[in-house]
């Protein structure tokens, strides 16, 4: 099965494309599911099946036809929320009702911000297992909010790992104390094992989008504050472990007349988008040509998507390799991850690499990823890093205790 996600700096056609790139799919014969992850879902609009969305709102989360092969989801995120945190939340509520917070302020503190994005990627991962779909085609929030939902779940399990058995031991030998000293009901192992399964289907999340058929695709539009937001969004979902198949250029002018405005217009478009195919090669660059009106409903969107991809099947599965890589023969080990543009996009001061016991930490622009280090490799040194031609290396070298080993498979 594929899944593609589409994301984009806010208002440069991200839904649209995604919306266009699904029914391409469809009506190709593949039995496609589009569901949206941004919280302004916007896509019954975009297919121009208003009615459509009272049928969403009551089907609960389940998709509902509304072409043939083509189905759209929209989260009920009320029911992933009770499904996922209402164990977690019920907690929460009891705590801040001992310190005596008002109620229904308690009850707007228990929310998770971003909740409904991540009971989206929770929705992915029902959907994806259900076996109903060829491809799943996903519609995600503007890049920021992208970059730090896909980061969430192996951020949460350096904290499972790490932290949360500690902390479970500690209430358990100190509850009846701290009971009796705070006044503070402690958590109960219930409350444990939602936290736990709640990461357990984020990182079946996480397995799902970084597997080989998964990959993000970039939309911009030919201006230069969007280009710049692209580029580094390449860089850091690759530092995060995904896969970026292709960039689609967005409402570009066609080739001007004798009006002297467009023209002007269409001569910066086309600075830009000699731009974008220097930043993102190797990587495919479609064209989606401005319209003189706006695309709505499928077979325009169908339309447009036709135009973008010409003859090129826009769900092939991504040619490109995993940005991370990590290969040990004898005493010797090599960690290798992508981080395109790197060189040229960041300074240098914001790029970083850094050992903390377990886990190697690097850090790109204000995003960090903490990479445990399998057992086998927690007690060898770094013996050097460096940044070549878009990608970390990292070579690790076996204490001189260690005995030689044969190579990782």
């Amino acid at each position: 099965m594929r899944i593609l996600l589409f994301t984009g700096k806010g208002g440069v056609g991200k839904s649209t494309v995604a919306a266009g790139t699904a029914a391409l799919s469809a009506a190709s014969g593949r039995r496609t599911l589009v569901l949206s992850t941004d919280a302004a879902h916007s896509l019954a609009d975009a297919y121009g099946v208003g009615e459509v969305g009272g049928e969403l709102d009551r089907s609960h989360g389940e998709p509902v036809r509304i072409a043939p092969g083509l189905s759209v989801a929209q989260v009920d995120a009320q029911r992933r929320f009770e499904q996922s945190w209402s164990q977690i939340q019920g907690y929460l509520l009891s705590v801040l009702d001992a310190v005596g917070v008002d109620p229904i302020a308690a009850e707007e503190l228990t929310v998770i911000p971003g909740a409904e994005e991540v009971f989206a990627l929770l929705e992915l991962r029902r959907q994806a297992a259900s076996g109903a779909w060829d491809a799943i085609v996903v519609d995600c929030a503007p890049t920021g909010e992208t970059l730090r939902l896909l980061a969430l779940p192996e951020a949460l399990g350096w904290y499972m790992q790490r932290v949360l058995p500690m902390e479970r031991r500690l209430v358990r030998a100190l509850k009846p104390v701290l009971t009796r000293a705070a006044g503070v009901p402690m958590p109960t192992d219930s409350v444990f094992d939602a936290v736990l399964g709640l990461h357990q289907e984020l990182t079946e999340v996480r397995d799902l989008l970084s597997g080989p058929d998964a990959s993000v695709r970039l939309v911009l539009t030919p201006e230069q504050v969007v280009l710049a937001e692209a580029r580094r969004s390449w860089t850091t979902l690759s530092l995060y472990g995904y896969r970026v198949d292709g960039v689609v250029a967005n409402r570009v002018f066609p080739e001007a007349g004798p009006d002297a405005w467009r023209a002007g217009w269409v001569a910066a478009q086309q600075r830009i988008l000699g731009e974008v195919a220097e930043s993102f090669d190797p990587l495919p660059v479609w064209r989606s040509i401005y319209r003189d009106a706006e695309p709505v409903g499928v077979e325009s969107l169908r339309s447009l998507a036709a135009q973008v991809y010409g003859d090129l099947d826009p769900l092939a599965p991504p040619s490109s390799t995993s940005p991370f890589s990590l290969t040990r023969r004898d005493r010797a080990a090599l960690l290798r991850l992508a981080l395109p543009g790197v060189e040229r996009w960041f300074a240098k001061d914001e790029v970083a690499l850094a050992r903390h016991g377990d886990d190697v930490v690097i850090t790109a622009g204000s995003y960090r990823r903490l990479l445990t280090l399998p057992e086998g490799l927690s007690r060898w040194q770094v013996s050097g890093a460096r940044v070549e031609a878009g990608e970390l290396q990292v070579r690790f070298t076996a204490p001189e205790s260690s005995a030689g080993g044969g190579e990782d498979r």
